[in-house]
């Protein structure tokens, strides 16, 4: 009996190890963690390095620290509720149920979509659920950071113009009510998703929504423009008699 051809895949995917799950592809989680990691460099330092350095002087430490108040505040709203309204169980077309993604049984599974199956007007499955060759802990952080960068990029409007209290309010409530909605609807199985809108590089849940965003909320913050100076006395040609 003839031996069995080798296997080509390399001994590191070819599972059969307790520690590493056969649906674990360590190129694709890598990947995954580069990418998420040059995103995050983008805005820490990147953004907060260049808004503290476009302002007047006054404003520097103020709109640097808006930049980096936006990241470590979504880090900590996107774990304890707003990633499972953007990638979890549905609670209205546009919108998933909140809940904390953490936990080691949670964030060491199978990354998975769970409403992103799509069905067929009889019910029948038309495309299965979308699963991925990471784990759910990879998802996160790689979702946390496009989430991060998206506040910080709607931060470049408002620069000098909000004051830093009430943009420590405006992070958590936009994310909550604004960008969730977004990311669902087109990421996460809402109903843009199974219109077949697709969303490859953010344009619709990351720089249309914080252009959009960014435009709104600098119009309504910005100080109304000064009147204009009187007209002086001594500007007026006096008539020659």
């Amino acid at each position: 009996m003839a031996a069995p051809p080798p296997n080509p895949l390399p001994l590191a995917y070819q599972g059969g190890s307790v520690s590493v799950p056969d649906w674990l592809n360590k190129g694709n989680n890598a990947w995954q963690m580069i990418s998420a990691t040059l995103v995050g460099l983008q805005s820490v330092p990147g953004l907060v390095i260049l808004y503290g350095s476009i302002v007047k002087k006054k404003w520097a430490v103020n709109s640097a620290f808006m930049a980096f108040y936006a990241f470590a505040a979504v880090v900590i709203c996107w774990v304890v509720w707003a990633y499972k309204m953007s990638f979890g169980d549905k609670l209205l077309p546009f919108w998933g149920k909140a809940g904390p993604a953490l936990g080691q049984k949670f964030l060491i599974k199978q990354a998975a979509l769970p409403e992103t199956t799509q069905f067929y007007d009889n019910g029948g499955v038309e495309t299965a659920m979308a699963t991925l060759l990471y784990p759910m802990a990879s998802m996160v952080w790689f979702q946390c950071v496009f989430a991060a960068i998206t506040l910080i990029l709607l931060a470049g409007s408002v620069l000098g113009r909000m004051n830093f209290k009430a943009w420590m309010a405006f992070v958590p409530l936009w994310l909550t009510f604004s960008y969730t909605v977004g990311a669902f609807s087109l990421w996460g199985g809402g109903f843009l998703f199974h219109w077949g809108v697709m969303d490859y590089s953010g344009g619709y849940v990351i720089h249309l929504s914080s252009g959009i965003a960014g435009l709104t909320t600098a119009f309504w913050v910005s100080p109304p423009p000064p009147p204009p100076p009187p007209p002086s006395s001594s500007l007026i040609p006096s008539k020659s008699l």
